[in-house]
């Protein structure tokens, strides 16, 4: 994801959500802004589509960004899914996957700490969008081999480690 419509700039903006809606209307993303530091976008990928949720925690100088993808993870399934979310885990150097309990929906999170400046850079931004859509598009066949192919954790996550050359 390159974003060459918007230019980094020196952003007056307090509000750092305002350049999170200048990459989204500049990638072509369904999005809507429910309040001055939220925003949520959509995107389709290759498994599945996918919610984006930003939000700006002005407290703490931090952004809050969740990618989460519509696998519903059944309560009977919970404990092998748990399972192979911490096997999955352990892979990951930014972020980390979470299940939303309450719906039982699977979210990769990450949060982006930036006291002393006034919000990301553009391509920071991009960089936590690329990483949660590599990582979930990389994973959701396993989640879904657990949640419902009956899998074990063992074989989905050995499954999802296969890294592939060329295309059949």
């Amino acid at each position: 994801m390159v974003v060459t419509a918007v230019k980094e700039t020196n952003h007056s903006s307090s509000n750092p959500i305002d350049l999170i809606e200048q990459i989204a209307g500049a990638q072509g993303w369904i999005f809507e802004r429910p309040a001055d530091y939220e925003i949520a976008a959509e995107l389709s990928g290759r498994w599945t589509d996918y919610k984006l949720f930003f939000s700006w925690l002005d407290d703490i100088n931090a952004m809050h960004f969740a990618c989460a993808f519509e696998l519903t993870v059944p309560d009977y399934r919970r404990t092998a899914f748990n399972d192979l979310m911490a096997r999955v885990n352990e892979q990951l150097a930014v972020g980390h996957f979470d299940l939303w309990a309450e719906r039982g929906l699977p979210v990769f999170r990450h949060a982006m700490l930036l006291r002393g400046v006034s919000g990301p850079s553009v391509e920071q931004v991009e960089d936590m969008v690329e990483i949660a859509l590599l990582e979930s598009e990389r994973f959701y066949p396993a989640y879904n081999y657990v949640v419902w192919g009956g899998k074990t954790p063992e074989e989905a996550f050995n499954a999802a480690m296969i890294d592939t050359i060329g295309e059949a």
